[in-house]
């Protein structure tokens, strides 16, 4: 489908589906988004996520903290936290009394210090503002991913599983909408993905997150998938992508 098909709708987005080689189960891809130039512009223009633009914060999209996926993500992250020094986390005094809450709906998330993720260091910090989990992992040269919320290090990607009456799963990995925050989700912004400022990366998002779709899919998965994206932007390709709403806005 040509990007400048006058009858795209403006929120249309490109899919591809293909069975897991060693589950019942069938991967659905957001091509959209994973073929898109997006990049994390934390520190670089950001707006963050509050109810209106605040880039002096630099709190990007840790105003809210995170939410643990259950009981097993948030001991990983406690035990990271373990790990930190001062010179990483400029809450780490306040973080040895735990890092951990429940909040009001039961599930378990991050504390919050002076409005923001405890694990957010704020300007002024020696280390520069910046999630204090996200430093220490660069620090030890190893992916985020082993170290934070299954949240954040998947942000701005997200993974939905549906179960059908015959057991077969459905696996959709997709952007991260404004939708998907619940209720208050349209009380904030959501530049992350809204911003065209945030789509002028240089290689696409399959790429660039192969660490985190891996992750989430397995590399079997993210193998088959990469081929197919890999074919279709290669040299010679006669089929273009359909460009990102956000970008075609």
């Amino acid at each position: 489908m040509s990007p400048s098909h006058k009858h795209v709708p403006d929120d249309a987005h490109e899919w591809v589906s293909f069975d897991d080689p060693d589950e019942e189960r069938t991967w659905l891809f957001d091509v959209t988004f994973l073929a898109s130039g997006w990049t994390c512009i934390f520190g670089a223009g950001c707006q963050g996520v509050l109810t209106g633009p605040s880039p002096e914060l630099a709190q990007g999209c840790c105003s809210y903290g995170a939410h643990f996926t259950g009981k097993a993500d948030a001991a990983k992250v406690e035990a990271a936290a373990k790990t930190l020094g001062p010179d990483v986390w400029q809450f780490h005094a306040k973080g040895r009394k735990g890092v951990v809450k429940k909040l009001s709906d039961g599930d378990l998330g991050t504390k919050l210090v002076d409005g923001a993720c405890i694990f957010l260091n704020r300007p002024g910090f020696a280390k520069g503002p910046g999630c204090a989990l996200h430093v220490e992992a660069e620090a030890r040269g190893v992916s985020h991913v082993e170290l934070k919320p299954e949240v954040c290090w998947q942000l701005p990607l997200r993974r939905e599983d549906e179960t059908s009456p015959d057991g077969r799963v459905t696996s959709v990995v997709r952007q991260w909408d404004r939708r998907h925050w619940g209720e208050g989700g349209a009380e904030f912004h959501w530049w992350c993905t809204e911003d065209p400022a945030a789509f002028g990366g240089h290689d696409p998002v399959y790429r660039t997150m192969r660490t985190e779709l891996e992750t989430m899919a397995g590399k079997k998965v993210y193998k088959r998938l990469a081929a197919y994206l890999d074919e279709r932007t290669g040299p010679g390709t006669t089929v273009t992508f359909l460009a990102h709403p956000t970008v075609r806005r």
